[in-house]
């Protein structure tokens, strides 16, 4: 009878713990992403730079990426109107989880 109950908890507790590990992983992953964003828009506006800046190079100064992240090629950057604007897959993924989350120039997915 211990066993069975041991079996059934296990049942029960097994696929709530990978679903809970998944959301803490995409949660990293977006957690990058807004911190990517926001520390690029306060170096464009600290600097007057407008280029593109990507994350996976180590740019802007201050931001570090999380070496379980995965940044995609885009770039993120500032248009003649002073508005954001994302070049190429401004990508985030943990590389644990099946989930991208692509970043738009509102630093919304």
């Amino acid at each position: 009878i211990v066993i069975a109950i041991i079996g059934i908890l296990a049942a029960i507790a097994i696929p709530n713990f990978i679903q809970y590990r998944t959301r803490g992983q995409d949660a990293a992953a977006q957690s990058a992403a807004k911190s990517f964003y926001n520390t690029a828009l306060a170096y464009f506006a600290d600097t007057g730079r407008t280029t593109g800046i990507a994350p996976a190079t180590g740019s802007p100064p201050g931001f570090v990426l999380d070496e379980n992240i995965d940044a995609g090629t885009g770039t993120l950057g500032i248009d003649g109107n002073g508005q954001p604007v994302v070049t190429g897959s401004l990508t985030f993924k943990h590389s644990k989880s099946s989930n991208t989350f692509t970043l738009s120039k509102d630093g919304t997915f």
